[in-house]
């Protein structure tokens, strides 16, 4: 099922829901100020990306029973809308995941999302999943951004390796109600995960090495079972896949607000020179550089 199938009155629920979760006015550049963690470390041209400005054609949408059989998973629970994706959760425990396509041996993987204030038994996750689905034994799991946090003021990572499910975990402060770009690099001897461009965790363990290939879902999973949960949701803007061998200057996303990421801060060599300038110098030169390069920045929030 993909998104022109969802019944109308589901869309016009959902946009309900997400314009109570996130009140206007939102800030209007709040992820267009960082940077890209391609953008960042050359990660060259994605072989894959996903603006959500069509159908969910990319994507295969689940339907059954929700995570760890808690609640259920429901197409009815996705719509798409002014290119963003938006995943909801009611108090009943109806949400959903989505997967995007086959995966790959090693990779790296970037998406904008943000997540509502909600329940903390609503966790907001992209991870890398096995292709395997997990048949015959235990194939890994890369979560590069989960908030079980109800404020979403604390986001965490986790691998789990093993065939016993062991863990290995970490966690940064951070407003992930607010536009963030979340990424994950996924080498021979190295997994590593970015927020906005800067490197965030990273291990070099060799037995947390997922044994075959993976591929992106992005979930809202329910950690509790039975109803009266806080409605929660998260949206994405983009997402991009960007192969292990891939290098090179990397393409600014346009985001749906029409702003671009920023470009990284150039590499200094040498003492700083000294500040001179009015106030705002320079911000015109940065304004023509991104229409230069197809971003033109909206003085219109976002909406929802």
């Amino acid at each position: 099922m993909n998104a022109r199938r969802i019944a109308a009155v589901t869309a016009a629920a959902a946009a309900l829901v997400v314009s109570i979760l996130f009140p206007l006015p939102m800030p209007a550049f709040a992820a267009g100020a960082a940077p890209t963690a391609a953008q960042v470390n050359g990660w060259g041209a994605p072989t894959r990306s996903e603006d959500f400005t069509g159908d969910l054609g990319q994507w295969g949408l689940y339907n059954g029973e929700g995570h760890d059989g808690n609640g259920r998973r429901t197409p009815s629970a996705v719509s798409v809308a002014d290119g963003i994706l938006t995943i909801n959760g009611d108090a009943a425990g109806n949400s959903e995941g989505m997967a995007w396509g086959t995966g790959a041996v090693y990779g790296r993987w970037e998406a904008r999302m943000r997540a509502s204030n909600g329940d903390p038994d609503y966790h907001a996750v992209p991870l890398l999943w096995p292709d395997s689905e997990d048949e015959g034994g235990y194939g890994g799991e890369i979560d590069f951004m989960e908030n079980s946090d109800a404020t979403r003021q604390n986001t965490e990572m986790f691998v789990h390796y093993g065939d016993e499910d062991t863990q290995l975990h970490g966690a940064v402060d951070v407003d992930a109600t607010q536009w963030h770009n979340w990424a994950v690099e996924w080498a021979p001897d190295h997994i590593t995960a970015f927020l906005d461009g800067k490197q965030w965790w990273s291990t070099s363990l060799s037995a947390a090495q997922p044994p075959g290939p993976m591929h992106m879902t992005i979930q809202l999973d329910q950690f509790r079972d039975g109803g009266g949960l806080v409605p929660s949701n998260l949206q994405v803007d983009w997402v991009r896949y960007y192969p292990i061998t891939g290098s090179g200057p990397s393409p600014s996303p346009v985001n749906a607000d029409g702003t671009c990421a920023a470009p990284p801060p150039p590499v200094r060599i040498g003492p700083a020179p000294p500040v001179s300038g009015a106030p705002g110098a320079g911000v015109a030169d940065a304004a023509a550089a991104a229409a230069a390069a197809g971003c033109v920045r909206s003085p219109i929030p976002l909406p929802g």
